[in-house]
């Protein structure tokens, strides 16, 4: 827990630093859709979740910053039938809230690679969380005020979970 505490508050003091370096900010915020993929694929299968960023501009091609967000798996029912034995099984929910740096790089105008990386907390029951990281290819539409992204959420805490993402962003 201490080392998770340690993290975070460096990642803030780095945030603020970026602050007095920049000419531009802006903050997004959006939705994603997506499929478990991986280790829990038979056990969840959607994925629906919210994303929040605050970018700092540190030249005309990087912006650097913080992302959070909300993060649920549903999960399933499962019937396994064996000799006349039948069991049914429901997984509960999968809710995860990250905590991370965020970069992303434009390499042409509209388009854009990144990703985040830190700690996705476990909001359910006996879910721990662990080391979150998230890369990232997002197109700018409608003039730059809106963003259509794919991307790869995953969090590993000895098992990996993780989910391919559709999303949406919106300049504020």
């Amino acid at each position: 827990m201490k080392s998770k505490f340690v993290f975070l508050c460096a990642l803030f003091l780095a945030s603020l630093g970026l602050q007095a370096q920049v000419d531009r900010t802006n903050f997004r915020a959006g939705i994603n859709v997506g499929l478990v993929v991986g280790d829990f694929s038979e056990a969840y299968s959607l994925n629906l979740g919210l994303d929040v960023y605050q970018h700092w501009g540190v030249s005309r091609e990087i912006d650097l910053g913080i992302a959070t967000g909300f993060s649920n798996a549903f999960g399933e029912k499962q019937t396994v039938s064996n000799g006349g034995l039948t069991i049914e099984t429901e997984f509960d929910n999968v809710q995860f809230i990250p905590i991370a740096g965020s970069l992303r790089i434009y390499p042409t105008s509209g388009f854009k690679i990144g990703g985040d990386v830190g700690y996705a907390v476990g909001i359910n029951k006996g879910n721990e969380g662990g080391f979150y990281y998230r890369p990232t290819i997002g197109f700018d539409i409608s003039g730059g005020t809106t963003e259509i992204n794919v991307s790869y959420f995953a969090v590993n805490d000895e098992v990996t979970f993780s989910s391919a993402l559709l999303g949406v962003l919106f300049l504020f």
